[in-house]
């Protein structure tokens, strides 16, 4: 029995799909800014929701349901927040597994405390820097490795 069109692989992807070049490398970018820098965005727009109070498990559900479908100001930031996910998903099927979950992950937070930075949000100085240098670094090791 023959298998159906949509299971046969598709001839436009990259033909070894363990390689790096730089559509890859881009599309792991993509993806930790979408996550990374639509973080605080979901944060600040979900202020209010811990002030949410019912008599019931599911009347309190329903209140913080109602709340966050009804503020733009986390539905935006989430909806691209989640299509950062599709993208990951089509990166994934491109690059190996082994260099796009850290590189994407520990950059999304590089760019979290960017986005958060430039909110105005305080954070603990030097050491927020270090680390995101150090996660930079390994980050450029990982794609390295995979290059050589």
């Amino acid at each position: 029995m023959d298998s159906p069109e949509l299971l046969k692989p598709n001839s436009n992807l990259n033909a070894n799909p363990g390689s790096v070049d730089i559509y890859s490398v881009l599309s792991i970018l993509l993806v930790a800014f979408m996550w990374g820098a639509t973080n605080p965005f979901i944060k600040r727009g979900s202020i209010g929701y811990n002030e949410l109070k019912a008599d019931s498990k599911l009347g309190q559900l329903w209140l913080e349901v109602r709340f966050l479908i009804s503020r733009w100001q986390y539905l935006v930031p989430l909806i691209l927040n989640q299509l950062g996910s599709i993208v990951y998903v089509l990166t994934l099927q491109r690059t190996e597994l082994s260099l796009t979950v850290p590189m994407a992950n520990s950059l999304t937070f590089v760019f979290t405390a960017i986005t958060a930075r430039l909110l105005g949000e305080r954070q603990s100085g030097w050491k927020i820097y270090c680390g995101m240098a150090l996660v930079i670094l390994g980050t450029i090791i990982c794609g390295i490795d995979k290059m050589l």
